[in-house]
């Protein structure tokens, strides 16, 4: 079996021929780099592959030690990372915690615990070169053995909230709801063999996401509480954790870091809670140096003070959702006329300010590179009206829930306006966070945020294929699941593009979702903060920030 590696010189064929497409200019240079990372090629071949170098960055001056670096950041209850259900939960714990592999804001994919991987041409088989020298801050040599550990967590299926388990999936025994006897093996103490059920061009993707954190493996033996045993591999060490209030990190002491050792004396996560005005004082006192997001209605307020604006185009979304268990929300009819009801584009200048881009009800953005253009579909408010009829629902109360921040709920009202014009009778509920957090899978008809995934194939499994954890709307298809096997199996964007354009238009047609816009993402910071930038899926990475006056 020939194997590809990231960190030599063979790479599978299809990456020679989209590095062919690329220097053509018939594929985005952006979408080459990401997927031929993932598929084993290093960022200097890569870029080599199209004629360029590695970007190297300017510095205006040699990075400084010492600070301590203030975000305002939402401090949530933490618990195991395979569960999370907020990225804030994972941006705190990574500072002790890290990934096997990276997502960068360059778009491509970085190792971390992972020192390479190298992966088969038909994405059956990876080889996962484990990082050797890694301590945890407990004095243990990480090794091979602690990713299988995590892996096997990841694959239990039957473990509550455990969403790692639909990233995983092509490691499942479905008769079991665990990895699959031989699925995941140890070949040496620093490499892992992966035999999937199904080619999987999604694995290396899917470790980038925030449940993905590795945890040490006496994490379920002495209780699950990372809190209370913080041991990680990561730049810096907890020092406290009060929910609501304050996390307090520092440099780490025990044990040396592999990278060296982060710049920063330390991080402190501050909650200011859910009115974006007190962001506001913290940045005119200085008591933040950087918030993790700036509300759209907030951009202008702090692009008027002292900071440094940083803006990125995501695949983050926001998603009316309906939950096909739930009456008159088995009936196509009912969902298609919410559809036809709303139009998209006013629901972002609306919802958001305008701060985005117009989505198209099906949950793959134009910024995806398997992405397919569907023809435009346009409001049809009478359309609507004669299909609530035919399904006997013209009497029904629809209650739309949000939670309470100032943008979702604007979203909400957008939305919900707007089937009111359509003679659509509508309730609405707006529920503080943790409140709508504890069941938010549940609700018949509500409103989630969903982050950016680098593939649209990634947020199509999670979300939508059937019997996931996160898969809040019910929606079972097997036509959809069938396709979207195949498309798993496709490594060139172009050809996955054909069977992606099925995806979309059954999720489309399906009516489950409105799904409104995608967000641009800003936050803003001090001018002594370098090296920071905010990331397209909210991911903090703080080893190498630094600040000019510490």
């Amino acid at each position: 079996m020939a194997f590809f590696k990231n960190n030599g010189s063979r790479v599978p064929r299809v990456v020679e021929r989209m590095a062919q497409e690329t220097k053509a200019g018939r594929m985005d240079r952006r979408e080459f780099l990401a997927i031929a990372s993932s598929l084993g090629a290093s960022t200097a071949i890569a870029y080599g592959m199209i004629g360029l170098s590695v970007p190297i960055e300017a510095r205006a001056e040699e990075p400084k030690k010492g600070g301590v670096l203030h975000i305002a950041m939402s401090v949530k209850a933490q618990k195991d990372p395979r569960t999370y259900d907020w990225v804030e939960l994972g941006n705190a714990a990574r500072t002790f915690l890290e990934p096997l592999v990276r997502y960068t804001r360059e778009f491509t994919f970085e190792p971390v615990l992972l020192e390479s991987w190298e992966v088969n041409e038909n994405a059956t088989e990876y080889l996962l070169k484990v990082r050797q020298g890694v301590t945890w801050n407990n004095g243990d040599e990480f090794k091979a053995d602690d990713v299988i550990f995590n892996l096997n967590r990841w694959a239990d299926k039957k473990a509550a909230g455990n969403s790692m388990a639909a990233r995983v999936s092509s490691l499942i025994d479905e008769a079991t709801g665990k990895a699959k006897e031989g699925a995941i093996s140890k070949v040496d103490d620093h490499t892992i063999k992966l035999k999937l059920n199904d080619s999987d061009i999604s694995i290396i993707a899917n470790f980038t996401d925030y449940p993905g954190l590795i945890v040490h493996p006496s994490f379920d033996s002495t209780g699950g509480d990372l809190v209370k045993n913080p041991i990680g591999t990561g730049a810096f060490e907890l020092v406290s954790y009060d929910v609501g209030s304050r996390v307090v990190v520092k440099r780490r002491e025990n044990g040396k870091w592999w990278g060296g050792e982060a710049l920063l004396d330390g991080v402190e996560f501050i909650d200011y809670g859910t009115d974006p005005s007190a962001i506001v004082s913290a940045f005119e006192s200085g008591e933040i140096d950087v918030n993790q997001e700036t509300p759209s209605d907030y951009v202008d307020i702090l692009d008027k003070l002292d900071l440094v604006r940083s803006e990125v185009a995501t695949a983050t979304t926001l998603v009316a959702r309906t939950n096909v268990a739930n009456k008159p929300y088995d009936d196509k009819r009912v969902r298609n006329a919410l559809q036809m009801a709303v139009d998209n584009n006013v629901v972002l200048q609306l919802g958001y300010d305008g701060l985005g881009t117009v989505g198209e009800n099906h949950h793959v953005a134009p910024i995806h590179p398997e992405y397919a253009e569907l023809p435009k579909k346009v409001r049809d408010i009478e359309g609507a009206k004669k299909l609530i009829a035919e399904a006997g629902a013209g009497d029904f109360e629809h209650e739309l829930i949000t939670i309470e921040d100032a943008w979702q709920k604007n979203t909400g009202d957008a939305i919900a306006g707007q089937l009111r014009e359509a003679g659509i009778k509508v309730k609405r509920t707006v529920l503080p966070g943790s409140t709508f957090w504890n069941d938010w899978t549940k609700y018949p008809y509500s409103m989630t945020i969903w982050y950016m995934r680098p593939l649209g194939v990634q947020v199509l499994a999670l979300g939508y294929r059937t019997g996931e954890a996160w898969n809040e709307s019910g929606y079972s298809d097997p036509n959809f699941d069938a396709k979207l096997k195949e498309a798993l199996a496709i490594s060139e964007p172009d050809k996955r593009r054909v069977v992606m354009k099925d995806l979309e238009t059954i999720l489309q047609d399906s009516g489950v979702i409105i799904q409104p816009y995608w967000q641009s993402l800003v936050c803003h910071m001090s001018k002594k903060v370098k090296d920071f930038g905010i990331h397209q899926t909210f991911q903090l990475d703080l080893q190498k920030v630094w600040l000019e006056e510490a």
